[in-house]
């Protein structure tokens, strides 16, 4: 079971990051597709547009619950190392990092409700042993108020989006293929999360 959601993590990883990438290029074409691969705010937010509300929802409230459940047992499962892993997996100052902890063992489940994307947050919560009862209404409710706060602001900003997508539309796959050198090189800076040997080094 560890290693399954340590895959599923993995494959939402990928996932995301290929989804983040093309978001560019076919947030106006394929939104939903775009969606299923990566709803990070950016393409959640720019996807307004050209979508119907009902699917938009669904598809990014799945997406992001998904993300969500398998980084909290990931969080959970293999202990300190992997907070260390999504620090340098998300790339964020150090002080970033010291700041959201703090922020997690004041706030607790709170935490999530206000950033039900962070992954940062969703693994340090699996972390410290926080009950998953708790921990999945509170991502929930997280997730409904992020979603609905992206759609009105992306409805009120409707046109400045479509200005925009149409300013970039000539350099739209020239971007796609910068920001996956982008990814390529900070892959390179990573160390990959293996599973552990055996229940000492989980911290079990």
């Amino acid at each position: 079971m560890r290693k399954a959601v340590l895959a599923v993590t993995s494959l939402l990883f990928v996932a995301g990051t290929i989804g983040s990438n093309i978001g560019p290029a076919l947030v106006d074409e394929h939104p939903l597709p775009m969606l299923v691969l990566s709803s990070r705010n950016r393409n959640l937010f720019g996807s307004v547009p050209f979508t119907s509300p009902v699917p938009w929802f669904i598809i990014g409230f799945l997406r992001i619950l998904a993300a969500g459940i398998a980084l909290f047992f990931v969080g959970r499962w293999y202990g300190d190392r992997t907070v260390r892993w999504v620090e340098e997996t998300v790339g964020e100052t150090p002080a970033i990092y010291r700041w959201v902890e703090r922020a997690v063992d004041k706030a607790g489940g709170f935490a999530v409700v206000l950033m039900p994307g962070s992954n940062v947050v969703c693994v340090l919560l699996g972390h410290r042993k926080m009950s998953f009862a708790k921990y999945l209404p509170c991502l929930m409710v997280g997730i409904v108020i992020k979603l609905i706060l992206l759609r009105i602001g992306g409805d009120i900003f409707e046109d400045q989006v479509r200005s925009f997508l149409k300013a970039i539309e000539r350099y739209q796959w020239w971007i796609v293929i910068a920001l996956f050198g982008v990814s390529a090189l900070q892959a390179r800076k990573r160390r990959p999360l293996d599973p552990p040997v055996n229940d000492e080094t989980t911290g079990n």
